[in-house]
């Protein structure tokens, strides 16, 4: 049996199937929902912590001093690399320089001994003309005014400005590293130059040709 339009039944049915209520719910719903939204970014926020903010525990001082020191650190480590690199290049010019200092005074040194050496092979050329002058002077040929003479005198005056100086006179030590012994006649243990066959030549330090005597007492 189907009630009529104005029995309770169709009252009861029609409350049933549409609650008043609900759109007032929906929009007290909508309006709480941004809320929660900055509820929980303000929470996401406060869990993320900036690089820059100090750590739990730590005040915003100890977190500068920290930052401070390990910045000190890497500057000293980094200042340190080029004074190595630059004390190391320092070593290597002293090094070089000191080898070519001693290069240099070898160098000076063989050029002075070849300069010498080459003096001396000219000089010693000229001491068979020394020798025949000297012969010539035995024999009287070295007379005053003479031409001979005179070419004698130039001669020896030539000899003499390049530091040539003749040894070995009768009288003098016998030795024998610049005395040549053409026979020993000498008793006891002081020998001494008896008889000059030869005389002897130097220049500076360098020994020409050694003197040839006789040895004798």
């Amino acid at each position: 049996m189907t009630a009529g339009p104005g029995q309770p039944g169709t009252e009861s049915s029609t409350a049933d199937d549409v609650d008043p209520t609900a759109p007032a719910q929906a929009t007290a719903a909508d309006a709480a929902q941004p809320a929660a939204d900055a509820d929980a970014s303000a929470a996401a926020a406060d869990h993320d912590v900036a690089p820059s903010e100090p750590t739990e525990g730590m005040t915003a001082e100890t977190a500068a001093g920290v930052e401070a020191e390990a910045t000190a650190e890497g500057g000293s480590e980094n200042a340190e690399a080029p004074r190595d690199e630059a004390a190391a290049l320092t070593e290597d010019l002293k090094r070089v320089s000191a080898e070519y200092a001693n290069y240099r005074r070898r160098v000076d040194r063989e050029r002075q001994s070849a300069v010498e050496g080459a003096k001396a092979s000219v000089l010693s050329g000229l001491l068979e003309i020394a020798d025949e002058l000297g012969l010539a002077a035995q024999h009287g040929d070295l007379e005053e005014g003479s031409p001979l003479r005179k070419f004698n005198d130039k001669f020896f005056a030539v000899l003499a400005a390049q530091g040539v100086e003749e040894f070995g006179a009768e009288g003098d030590d016998f030795d024998p590293s610049i005395h040549e012994a053409v026979q020993d006649l000498s008793e006891g243990g002081d020998p001494k130059v008896a008889t000059v066959y030869r005389k002897g030549y130097r220049v500076g330090d360098r020994t020409l040709r050694n003197a040839m005597v006789i040895v004798g007492s």
